[in-house]
């Protein structure tokens, strides 16, 4: 064979490699895309249809990965807890107040003999009474050279937020107590916040990023540790946990 078509059946061997290899990596990204456009689909403006399997839930608020983006929210009074495991689909709405969350209008679950069943329809407005949407989450002042004598930085402020861990201290027969251990940019430990009360909502998001630990911790400012307590023990003021993230 002559040097010219030793040339042209390596230039088609080529061609023909980067077709196949072209073909297989179009065909993997098909199916990592696939279950996504299949779970969760928008049939009209506002309205999606959703279909997966409840990681977590808490109170009214529910996360499906399949429904990526989206905190599903339940109105009325219903626990979505008890659905955690279980595959469910419906239909939902949001609006552009409310990006990231989407209201559950009907729902049906999955039972065990594969058959899907009629479980919740909407019949009421949702109050989202401890619902905080990212807008909202500005107006929260960061403390920074947090210290025990330093009271004057949260004394007066409504809405603060920190960064750190949460420590919860278990006592046998007794409800869980909640400690925020502040932390410096270095990460070194600067005081401790007590937790009176946790929203719904809080809670939710603690347990959705489960896999983290370390947030920013959005907090109601109430009152503070007296002086001998704050000195001894870095503990500086009670609050209120109203949402937990990563930033």
């Amino acid at each position: 064979m002559s040097l010219r078509g030793l040339k042209s059946v390596a230039l088609l061997a080529l061609i023909f490699l980067f077709i196949w290899a072209t073909l297989i990596s179009c065909g993997q990204k098909a199916e990592e895309g696939a279950p996504a456009e299949e779970t969760a689909v928008v049939s009209q403006e506002g309205i999606i249809n959703f279909e997966g399997q409840v990681k977590t839930a808490v109170g009214n608020y529910m996360y499906v990965p399949q429904v990526s983006g989206f905190d599903l929210y339940l109105a009325g009074d219903f626990d979505a807890s008890t659905l955690i495991g279980k595959e469910v689909k419906g239909e939902g709405e949001y609006t552009p107040e409310r990006p990231s969350l989407l209201i559950v209008n009907t729902l049906e679950v999955k039972d065990e003999s594969g058959t899907w069943q009629s479980l919740y329809t909407r019949s009421e407005e949702p109050t989202l009474e401890d619902y905080i949407d990212l807008k909202a989450r500005e107006a929260y002042e960061t403390l920074e050279n947090l210290a025990y004598n330093k009271n004057k930085l949260w004394e007066g402020k409504e809405t603060v937020k920190v960064y750190g861990q949460l420590e919860e201290i278990t006592k046998e027969g007794q409800e869980p107590v909640y400690k925020i251990i502040v932390l410096d940019e270095k990460g070194k430990q600067i005081g401790r916040i007590l937790i009176d009360n946790m929203t719904d909502f809080a809670r939710y998001y603690l347990k959705k990023l489960h896999l983290y630990n370390k947030f920013w911790f959005y907090l109601k400012v109430k009152e503070t540790v007296p002086w001998r307590v704050r000195r001894r023990t870095r503990e500086l003021f009670h609050a209120d946990l109203v949402f937990a993230g990563l930033f």
